[in-house]
């Protein structure tokens, strides 16, 4: 399967904005975009000018490297957006929140969402009593995400609770930090999402 192995604070430079791909450090001085807030390549610190296309491709890019999906899957996501009731852009930021992964994630068992879907991949967590590997799953209104009885000493996971206190849960999630569990206590709306994405420019480019 096609991954991304190369440095991920390039891809925060190159969208010009944090997208929180390597957890603390990206709140710390360290982080890449903080240091050099211009793009990678040796053109980078040139004046960048996009047409209305690249506008909207910078966008999708951004979204797709935010939420760690390849072009397929967020193709797929869209178009499985765009089929549901409501406005497609509201839809498809709803579908990539339910995943597995951005839940853990959100709940706090993880510090960023590549870390929550690795540890997704390992067997970690139980979905509904349930072993789930899947990360790509979408969960609904009332389903239970606990951490499994072996897997409670995991350093990452340990640690990343630990750091809970300098995080926000958001509202329609909630974490019960001494069971090592949380609940999807319903849909989230548009405005929970305080994330700087325009997805009217992804419906755009999509409807091209």
């Amino acid at each position: 399967m096609a991954r991304y192995t190369h440095a991920v604070c390039r891809l925060c430079r190159r969208e010009g904005t944090k997208l929180f791909l390597k957890g603390d450090r990206c709140f710390s001085p360290k982080c890449g975009i903080e240091r050099r807030s211009y793009p990678p390549g040796q053109h980078g610190q040139g004046r960048a000018r996009f047409s209305d296309y690249g506008v909207q491709l910078r966008e999708k890019q951004k979204v797709k490297r935010m939420y760690g999906l390849l072009e397929r899957q967020f193709a797929g996501t869209m178009h499985r957006a765009t089929r549901m009731k409501g406005r497609a852009g509201d839809n498809l930021l709803i579908l990539l929140e339910c995943r597995l992964d951005n839940v853990v994630f959100r709940m706090g068992f993880a510090t960023s969402r590549a870390e929550a879907r690795q540890l997704v991949r390992h067997g970690h967590f139980l979905v509904n009593g349930r072993k789930m590997v899947t990360p790509s799953a979408i969960l609904k209104p009332g389903a239970k995400v606990e951490v499994r009885e072996r897997s409670r000493k995991v350093a990452r996971i340990a640690g990343a609770l630990d750091a809970l206190e300098g995080r926000s849960v958001p509202q329609w999630l909630e974490t019960e930090k001494d069971s090592f569990a949380g609940t999807m206590k319903g849909m989230p709306t548009r405005e929970d999402i305080t994330l700087p994405i325009q997805e009217q420019l992804i419906v755009e480019l999509y409807s091209r």
